[in-house]
Order: C-alpha cells, then structure tokens, then sequence
C-alpha cells in the first residue's frame, strides 16, 4: 500500500513538473488516500498486536 502511494506521488511530481496540473492533482489526490489507509491498517495492526501480547 504504502508502495503505491509513493509510486503516485512520484507521477505527481511528474506531471507538476511538465504543467500538467489535472494530472497532478490527481494523482496526488490518490497518493493521499492510499497513504492515510496505509497509515490506519498500520496502527490497527499495531493495537492488535498490543493487545494479544507475546505468544509463547
């Protein structure tokens, strides 16, 4: 996830680079949602993980 959130931001820089300004905003429209559920899967792992503790 995290993966293709770089990957869209990068597009992003891309595109604002060359002028394209839709395409831009697009893709870093994209690479915001993918990192902020990223970021939630991240910490619901975590949280899980506190709350089950160690296994023998």
């Amino acid at each position: 996830m995290l993966y293709w959130a770089v990957i869209f931001f990068v597009v992003a820089i891309v595109a604002a680079v060359f002028g394209f300004g839709g395409i831009a905003s697009a893709s870093a429209g994209i690479a915001q949602v993918l990192f902020v559920i990223f970021l939630v899967l991240f910490i619901v792992a975590m949280v899980a993980r506190a709350l089950r503790g160690r296994t023998p």
